[in-house]
């Protein structure tokens, strides 16, 4: 079926698979094992059910909000995503320019395909930028220093990866691997992506990880950053680390890939400013709870204290109110708008985004609520 007019999330999902080349798409598109925690994500936000409310004044519904001190459209940002640059030609350069547009925040990934001052220049405005905790501790303070320098403020910094998740579809797509066996699998996967090819491929260049070529000099090619980020994960991390990150960024601080409400106290004990409640979009520890069903818990253990955010499962503006009235202050997305930017450029991101505005704005409207701060466990049917 033609899709024209792309209308939803599983649409715009639809595009990005006829357009990538099928490593790219199942390297989105994936989850760990055998992606129990993945399809758990969309089961749980499937499951929740809202009060609908009849006859309230809502003549006037306010979709905005605050988060981490950026004022936004609705209460929703871009999440970090690896390799965005792949998926479209200078794909993070793209979407954090679709982004401002909507009046959200852009996230940029250590392991994006632009580097900072491209992105700060696309941006015309301050952004997120997110980091691991790598072993090079010079490497860290030196992306740190970069990330100041080109107006970021608010450091999304990924605490659920001390290692990389099994993720079997990049190994059955030769993720990793090398060799003719290798090469053969990458070429038939590429060759009937001729657009891609073109656009991307080549018109896309230099097809590297921009925020670490200071710090893998000699790489020629993603390969070869790969196997120096492989090489950098470090599993030793511990709360002493993240207050030593802590002393050294002036900015916010949001540790993305809290799971448990004894990690958010510890968050909170450390001097993080907020939280993302996260399980890496299930592309770590398959088995994992669903985001959405350990919000209420964490959100409660830590209160006011810190600002919550959520990943994971959040494919509308609907799953959007939900996470407000299971704790949250705001989500992040990542597959949804990967998806919008390489399944229809810039303008089916922007598509996407004034869609989401409009399903929360309408799931607002039929709950009886007008302002996003007032959205609360009230609103959930049982």
């Amino acid at each position: 079926m033609a899709l024209s007019y792309p209308a939803t999330t599983s649409d715009y999902r639809r595009l990005a698979q006829r357009r990538l080349p099928r490593f790219l798409f199942d390297y989105i598109d994936g989850g760990a094992g055998m992606e129990q925690t993945l399809a758990a994500n969309l089961a749980d936000f499937a499951n929740l059910r809202l009060r609908q409310r009849v006859l309230v004044d809502v003549d006037h519904v306010d979709t905005r909000a605050t988060l981490a001190g950026t004022e936004c459209t609705l209460p929703l940002a871009l999440a970090p995503v690896g390799l965005a640059g792949m998926m479209a030609r200078r794909g993070e350069a793209q979407a954090v320019r679709a982004a401002h547009a909507a009046g959200v925040p852009f996230t940029l990934s250590t392991v994006g395909i632009c580097p900072l001052d491209e992105v700060a220049a696309a941006a015309g405005a301050p952004f997120w930028f997110q980091l691991y905790m790598i072993r090079d501790r010079e490497a860290v303070l030196a992306l740190l220093q970069r990330a100041w320098g080109v107006g970021c403020r608010t450091l999304v910094f990924t605490v659920d990866l001390p290692i990389p998740g099994m993720r079997h579809r990049d190994t059955r797509n030769g993720i990793g691997a090398h060799g003719l066996r290798t090469s053969l699998l990458r070429a038939s996967q590429l060759l009937p992506r001729a657009r891609w090819l073109w656009n991307v491929g080549l018109r896309g260049k230099p097809l590297r990880f921009g925020c670490l070529t200071e710090q893998v000099p000699g790489a020629r090619d993603l390969e070869g950053f790969w196997a120096w980020v492989n090489a950098q994960f470090d599993a030793s991390v511990t709360w002493r680390d993240i207050a030593w990150l802590r002393e050294r960024w002036k900015g916010r601080l949001l540790l993305k890939g809290i799971l448990d409400a004894e990690d958010a106290r510890a968050a909170l004990d450390v001097g993080a400013d907020g939280i993302v409640v996260s399980n890496h979009g299930g592309r770590q520890l398959d088995a994992a709870a669903s985001s959405i069903s350990k919000l209420p818990t964490i959100a409660q253990a830590v209160g006011a204290q810190v600002e919550v955010l959520m990943d994971g499962g959040v494919r509308s503006g609907t799953d959007v109110f939900k996470a407000l009235a299971s704790g949250a202050r705001g989500v992040l997305i990542g597959r949804p708008w990967v998806w919008a930017l390489a399944g229809a450029g810039a303008p089916g991101l922007r598509a996407l985004l004034a869609t989401f505005q409009r399903e929360l704005k309408l799931t607002m409207t039929m709950a009886g609520v007008t302002r996003v701060a007032d959205i609360g466990a009230q609103h959930l049917d049982g």
